[in-house]
């Protein structure tokens, strides 16, 4: 279908104003522009019982988290969120609005971890930090208030990305959910969606290819499976998952592969392409009805798998 005409007119709008895209930017500018922009789009931020903002010891030194509470109640099952930004734009900051929402609608805790960004810190730094995340809130789930029989992990576009790649780090753990929100799971990928989304002020194959030359060192391997958990050799036991993807997006074939990869693999797994959307349509939902339906699937899926996973007798 037709791009949607909501997201039609702000990429009309980017085109008049001749804001240049972000890939033809230096770090430095691209990043305060992608915070102006989340912010220009987002949902004005809603108020929660409790949001605190808290430190712990990560793989190269302290991290920051912040926690969001959505009733006094305890203990909340949680989702470690892990924002977007192709691992290098973005923050805390950039989700907050997102990550209010999910906590409410979800009914859940929601931590999300500033992880070192590239190309400052290359990878697997991120994915290291947002493994020590998930682990930081299992050892002090008393202390939070959180569930670690409920655990679950998500993100958009890089932050999916890092989310599949700690689930294969996390076998250990018997986490709950995955929700992957057209995440980047090849960094090889040469398909279809990638070659045919060239429009300059969406998100296109040059944006794609700027965000990994700043993430993957030149020497890496870029089949590793942490960082193209697409290519990982073994899917199976990963938790059960919810993958959406936008029709405009490059990133929507190797979503919809790693989807389908889950499920060949005996993963629970639901698939949606968004249709007329495009990549970073997700946390626009200050101005897409299209996202904020998104948005109530997604937190659907997570109270379905809390509650599936809550021990019987358990109240929270």
């Amino acid at each position: 279908m037709p791009l949607d005409p909501l997201l039609r007119s702000l990429r009309d709008e980017r085109s008049r104003s001749g804001v240049p895209p972000l890939y033809t930017l230096t770090v430095e500018q691209a990043r305060a522009a992608d915070l102006a922009a989340v912010r220009a789009t987002a949902a004005r931020p809603r108020p929660l019982h409790e949001v605190t903002d808290r430190r712990f010891r990560g793989p190269a030194g302290d991290l920051p988290v912040r926690v969001y509470r959505p009733r006094a109640g305890r203990p909340l099952p949680v989702l470690l969120h892990y924002f977007g930004g192709g691992w290098t734009l973005g923050g805390i900051d950039t989700s907050d609005a997102l990550c209010r929402d999910l906590a409410v609608a979800a009914d859940c805790l929601v931590v999300t971890v500033g992880y070192r960004l590239a190309p400052e810190h290359p990878f697997p730094a991120a994915v290291h930090d947002c493994y020590a995340a998930l682990r930081w809130v299992v050892e002090n789930a008393a202390e939070l208030g959180a569930d670690p029989s409920r655990l679950a992990v998500g993100g958009d576009s890089a932050g999916g990305n890092l989310a599949a790649a700690v689930t294969l780090l996390a076998r250990d753990l018997p986490l709950t959910a995955q929700l992957l929100v057209y995440p980047n799971t090849d960094q090889l990928a040469d398909d279809g969606s990638l070659r045919e989304h060239t429009d300059p002020w969406l998100f296109n194959h040059r944006s794609v290819a700027w965000y990994r030359g700043h993430y993957l060192p030149p020497h890496l391997d870029a089949a590793h499976p942490l960082a193209s958990p697409l290519r990982a050799p073994d899917l199976s036991g990963l938790p059960p998952a919810l993958v959406l993807t936008a029709e405009y997006d490059p990133l929507r074939d190797q979503g919809e592969a790693y989807a389908a990869r889950l499920a060949a693999a005996g993963v629970p797994t639901e698939l949606v392409r968004h249709r007329g959307m495009a990549h970073g349509f997700f946390t626009m939902t200050g101005v897409l009805p299209a996202a904020r339906a998104a948005n109530a699937r997604a937190a659907a899926f997570l109270r379905d798998r809390f509650a599936a996973a809550a021990r019987p007798g358990k109240s929270a």
